[in-house]
């Protein structure tokens, strides 16, 4: 059975493994005080969120969101999925579906009208679950890459 919930401190050590596998997956590489403050934000628990997914128990998925405001609906925010990521040995068992309908029931009661996220056009396998679960709107992301603070 799939559960999701808040990431636990005792969490940390397989998060980082999956998030690791996620930046690897898109091919960059971030520092490892990258990781560290996304892991305090998270614990945090104010301004990015996490969930993970497990299966018997074990830490098998995670998915990282915010919120932010919309001008097409300035009364309402909008949730962001920015990150979802599932261990590769159990893919097809519906732990990226789960994440996203806890994200979605998150934003929900939060009184959110949008939960939105990107993926690449290559990104065939998690696609077919993302056709089933959400609209495809034709819209193609563009980006500039600014330097990092020092």
């Amino acid at each position: 059975m799939i559960s999701v919930s808040k990431l636990l401190p005792s969490d940390r050590p397989t998060w980082e493994e999956l998030f690791r596998g996620y930046i690897d997956f898109y091919q960059r590489t971030e520092p490892d005080a990258m990781y560290e403050r996304a892991w305090q934000e998270f614990q945090a628990d104010t301004r990015l969120h996490a969930l993970g997914a497990r299966l018997h128990g074990r830490l098998v998925g995670i998915t990282h969101f915010l919120t932010h405001g919309s001008t097409s609906a300035p009364d309402t925010d909008v949730c962001y999925l920015q990150d979802l990521f599932t261990a590769p040995d159990v893919r097809g068992k519906g732990v990226g579906r789960a994440l996203i309908e806890a994200v979605t029931d998150w934003a929900r009661e939060r009184g959110c009208h949008r939960v939105y996220w990107n993926t690449q056009e290559s990104n065939t396998t998690a696609r077919h679950l993302y056709d089933r679960v959400a609209d495809y709107n034709g819209f193609i992301k563009y980006q500039i890459d600014l330097p990092r603070p020092s």
